[in-house]
């Protein structure tokens, strides 16, 4: 792993300015991204974002935390213990230079060191994942992470409006999963591909059973997108 997007993100915090990061997937096309959107204010953040930061309670675990905006404002505005935890080592620097107390760099699926009243897992979580195989795994990883009464906040979006009616039916009937993309992103001449997962609300809804977690929709998103909240049946 090169890291290129914690490159990026060290790049602008130590000299802001109008950096983008190039970012495409094998549906979407090239779309330029201000890296200034990765330091955004709570304010400046989607309404999903909001809510979730909203109901984020006790101990919080913030699944790539990138540059440590949503666990700041946790720490900072409410108070909250928070742990931010990200495989980019470049962020964990950044996050921990723009002051975020607690911070692990590795794998969500590696780390099983203590237990949280919420797991925040916001900008597409769910695509740690990789492919829709990967989601049952990692929800039963989570749930073991989870207090008695815990839960995990997540947002994702279903990309089956991407696909012309006629196709739509034919990839709900495939054998694989049309929000299985590759995802790619080129900063500074250099450039990075990997397996990313959107995930649509009732197949999290299906996972989610499975994993013997209840799963509930919070609020639905203006881009196909929603923020969902799972937690231990029966809590």
């Amino acid at each position: 792993m090169n890291d290129l997007f914690g490159k990026a993100l060290l790049n602008y915090h130590q000299q802001p300015g109008k950096q983008e990061l190039i970012t495409w997937t094998s549906l979407t096309e090239e779309d330029p991204v201000p890296l200034s959107y990765f330091f955004r204010t709570y304010k400046a953040m989607p309404k999903i974002e909001q809510k979730a930061l909203e109901l984020a309670h006790g101990k919080v675990l913030d699944v790539g935390c990138g540059s440590g905006s949503h666990s700041l404002y946790l720490q900072n505005e409410k108070g909250l213990e928070v742990v931010g935890i990200d495989r980019s080592a470049g962020a964990i620097e950044v996050a921990q230079q723009r002051g975020v107390k607690s911070l692990h760099c590795q794998s969500i699926l590696a780390f099983d060191k203590e237990q949280f009243d919420t797991l925040l897992l916001l900008m597409n979580g769910l695509g740690v994942a990789q492919d829709f195989k990967g989601v049952l795994p990692l929800l039963l990883h989570l749930k073991q992470l989870l207090k008695p009464n815990g839960q995990i906040l997540v947002d994702s979006s279903d990309l089956i409006y991407l696909f012309p009616e006629e196709e739509q039916l034919d990839w709900q009937m495939a054998e694989t999963y049309y929000g299985e993309l590759d995802y790619g992103i080129r900063f500074d001449g250099k450039e990075e591909e990997f397996p990313w997962l959107y995930l649509d609300f009732d197949h999290l809804t299906t996972a989610a059973m499975q994993a013997g977690l209840a799963c509930e929709k919070v609020l639905d998103g203006p881009n196909h997108d929603y923020l969902a909240r799972l937690s231990i049946k029966g809590s």
